[in-house]
């Protein structure tokens, strides 16, 4: 079943971010409790959970972003796009940008945007699947420090 998060999907989705590019789960502290009300609160943010079974197996955020050009109609960013190790190739992280998808439509976006670091294959398949292309953009990214 594909949703949005809620409160209680914290740890949940802490654990699932093990399989994306975290190394370890954050401590559960001020800041952090901080972050989760701030995304919880943010109507633009939008946090996806797919779930089987009562456990999140996969995820993605869609964020949407006010914009003053393209007949001032927003654009929505996707990030964070993870499933379990143990359930990919079952199509859930496509369910999850569909769901995205859904979303910047009712919002009247005007395009998605998606950065992957992975240069694999399969995974840049998946991304054209489900409807991205690599040849309108260039991305530039630029790493800050801690």
């Amino acid at each position: 079943m594909v949703r949005e998060a809620k409160r209680e999907d914290l740890r949940a989705l802490l654990e699932l971010y093990l399989y994306l590019h975290e190394d370890s789960i954050p401590e559960f502290d001020a800041h952090l409790e901080s972050t989760w009300d701030q995304i919880m609160e943010d109507g633009n943010h939008h946090l996806i959970v797919n779930e089987i079974d009562g456990k999140i197996i996969s995820s993605c955020v869609c964020v949407i972003i006010p914009n003053l050009t393209r007949n001032v109609r927003p654009y929505a960013f996707v990030e964070n796009v993870v499933t379990h190790e143990d359930y990919r190739g079952n199509g859930y992280a496509g369910e999850c940008l569909d769901y995205a998808k859904k979303i910047a439509g009712k919002e009247n976006c005007y395009k998605m945007m998606l950065l992957t670091g992975s240069k694999k294959p399969e995974t840049l398949h998946f991304y054209e699947k489900a409807g991205y292309n690599s040849s309108d953009k260039t991305a530039f990214i630029q790493w800050l420090g801690k």
